[in-house]
């Protein structure tokens, strides 16, 4: 599905990412694991079309998707990618569910407005939620608030999932129960998966590991 292809990234003649290369499939989960400042975020954002490579190609499904225009890429991103940071960035004016929804609110049928809906009430339940779907971010805890930033992740569906230090903000109690549900959630609904993390305990439940150092990436 994801095809990554020898792009390496400089900031002002500082090189970051050099010459990186790796596939990883449908449904697939990998961490990239690495020393603070090592190009982790930046390689995440490459992938995610935040940022262009100075050269290499990022093929997704066989179309080099680092060459579509700006709003093209937008376009892309909405349809095919979902994002976790480490802070949840939730609306704090609006509740859970409407927060959870946002993503969605490009959709111009009926059809698929009332699909979403029924989208984030199963997974709400899923993870536990749906007792706080009427709730503003305020008045959940660091847990929960995550919780909703996963399913608002998943609720267009998308291909892709990147996960910036997704659990970095939690204890490790509930950093591991999070992470385990992040993982359920994936796999029940099929999504590749990519996280970068400082935590071997969530690394350790990714099919694959990946190593950055010294601007190259090494798989385990």
């Amino acid at each position: 599905m994801l095809n990554i292809k020898n792009i390496s990234k400089s900031y002002e003649s500082q090189l970051i990412l050099d010459n990186i290369s790796f596939e990883i499939g449908k449904g697939e989960t990998a961490a990239i694991i690495g020393p603070s400042g090592s190009g982790k975020t930046t390689l995440l954002n490459l992938i995610g079309l935040l940022d262009k490579p100075d050269n290499g190609n990022v093929f997704f499904n066989n179309e080099d998707v680092a060459l579509l225009s700006e709003n093209g890429k937008s376009i892309f991103r909405n349809k095919h990618i979902g994002y976790i940071f480490q802070m949840h960035y939730l609306l704090p004016q609006c509740t859970v569910f409407e927060n959870i929804l946002i993503p969605t609110l490009s959709y111009k049928h009926k059809a698929d407005k009332l699909a979403a809906i029924e989208r984030a009430e199963y997974m709400l339940e899923k993870s536990n939620m749906i007792q706080h779907r009427n709730k503003l971010p305020g008045q959940l805890s660091g847990g929960e608030c995550q919780r909703t930033a996963f399913v608002r992740a998943l609720i267009n569906q998308p291909d892709l999932i990147l996960a910036d230090e997704p659990t970095g903000s939690l204890d490790e109690e509930n950093a591991s129960i999070l992470s385990t549900e992040l993982i359920q959630l994936n796999q029940e609904f099929n999504t590749t998966l990519i996280v970068v993390t400082h935590s071997n305990q969530l690394a350790s439940k990714m099919n694959k590991i990946w190593h950055l150092k010294n601007h190259k990436l090494i798989g385990e």
